[in-house]
């Protein structure tokens, strides 16, 4: 059994695994040390849901390394997964990977997990003009110089951003002695739930909502950024920098070009209700599923589709395929799991269909089977917040799929 992806999601699900008596867990991960995002985060809240203790992220990390080595799952760090194909004939699936020391090498499994996690949307997919000076970072890459490499990247940066992560790239800003100018929403509202909001006053940060970045300005480093206001004004602020933060994408090179099929709306993969892909031998889990969930989130997930893994290894999980989940367009953005199997409770990773949606809503979410309702439930909601219906509470189907649409009503 092989797990791509050393982070919270893939080292549960390893765990999991050896708790559940497969004998060999093999975990890949092409950083130089595992434990994914939250090494890079100095700061709590980790570990409450996991180990009952508050946490920082680092120490989080050590803890999730710790508990999968005691269990005698083995971890590999430095090795990319270059692809992932079939097997032939009844063997599982191969993967093609490379280490800086061996080179060019093939492993066989009898079952994968793909849990490689999300990176942020950078500077240039979000199409912000200007000059390309230094100084303009995502937020990982402010962690890992600040918290890995113990350096101070600039003193008077603007954070782009109201995420649950932007908020994370603030700390770590104070922390490192840095000064934030302000942190700018293209929205009218944070993004992150109530109190997060409070915390740029509290630091005697500015919090400009409906603005938006058009330009990043400097020549070999940021000198200044042009804003403008939901009511068309521009205006200047000198800077030193520029965190871009959040907007974030399922990290899921592995299965562009594969024989997995991914989800267009969520770019992670198709999977049922077990995390099984299309390849029913390839599962997936965490943050490559949908950006983005907490630690504690993937981690709980991680750890049901260990649990999964292992009742399919012993030929206990239904066939795969199934009914097809499909949302309608706008405002939903995508429903995750994509296929339910028809699985009993307690033997599913996921219980319910969760919905995004790309903006602030009131109104009925509302399923339809052959174009009559069937379903419904009311709602408001924002984006980036979870939606979750429960499997068991949807009425059954004749049309062969479950689709979803909104009506604002």
């Amino acid at each position: 059994m092989v797990v791509i992806g050393a982070g919270p999601a893939g080292l549960a699900a390893a765990t999991e695994l050896r708790r559940q008596g497969v004998d060999r867990v093999l975990v890949l991960d092409r950083e130089a040390e595992a434990g994914g995002i939250p090494r890079h985060c100095a700061h709590s809240p980790f570990g409450l849901r996991e180990f009952r203790r508050l946490m920082t992220g680092p120490a989080y990390a050590r803890r999730l390394m710790r508990t999968a080595a005691a269990a005698g799952v083995e971890i590999r760090t430095r090795v990319t997964v270059a692809a992932i194909r079939p097997g032939s004939g009844a063997s599982g699936p191969e993967l093609d990977v490379s280490t800086p020391d061996a080179g060019l090498g093939v492993i066989r499994a009898r079952r994968v997990l793909v849990a490689t996690g999300v990176r942020e949307t950078s500077r240039a997919q979000r199409l912000i003009g200007g000059t390309k000076p230094g100084g303009v970072l995502s937020t990982g890459a402010l962690q890992g110089l600040v918290h890995l490499d113990h350096l101070k990247p600039f003193s008077r940066p603007v954070v782009l951003g109201t995420e649950l992560v932007s908020f994370s790239a603030l700390i770590t800003c104070v922390q490192a002695g840095i000064r934030p100018v302000a942190m700018i929403e293209p929205g009218q509202g944070t993004v992150a739930r109530w109190p997060a909001g409070l915390l740029p006053r509290l630091l005697g940060v500015k919090l400009l909502t409906g603005t938006a970045l058009r330009t990043i300005e400097g020549r070999d480093r940021v000198t200044a950024v042009t804003l403008r206001d939901a009511d068309g004004a521009e205006r200047v602020i000198e800077t030193d920098g520029v965190v871009v933060t959040g907007g974030f994408r399922p990290e899921a090179t592995l299965f562009a070009g594969s024989h997995l099929a991914r989800d267009p709306a969520t770019g992670g993969p198709v999977i049922d209700e077990f995390g099984r892909c299309s390849d029913p031998a390839v599962f997936a889990a965490g943050n490559l599923l949908r950006p983005v969930e907490t630690a504690g989130w993937s981690w709980k997930e991680g750890r049901r589709t260990g649990r999964a893994i292992a009742l399919d290894l012993a030929g206990r999980l239904p066939a795969a395929g199934g009914l097809a989940v499909v949302v309608a367009g706008a405002p939903l953005r995508f429903a995750l799991p994509q296929l339910i199997a028809g699985g009993r409770p307690g033997l599913r990773v996921h219980d319910h269909i969760q919905f995004r949606v790309d903006s602030r809503v009131a109104g009925r979410l509302v399923l339809t089977d052959d174009g009559r309702e069937i379903w419904s439930q009311r709602l408001r909601s924002r984006p980036e917040r979870r939606i979750l219906v429960p499997i068991d509470a949807l009425p059954v189907v004749r049309s062969g799929r479950y689709t979803f649409g909104w009506d604002a009503r």
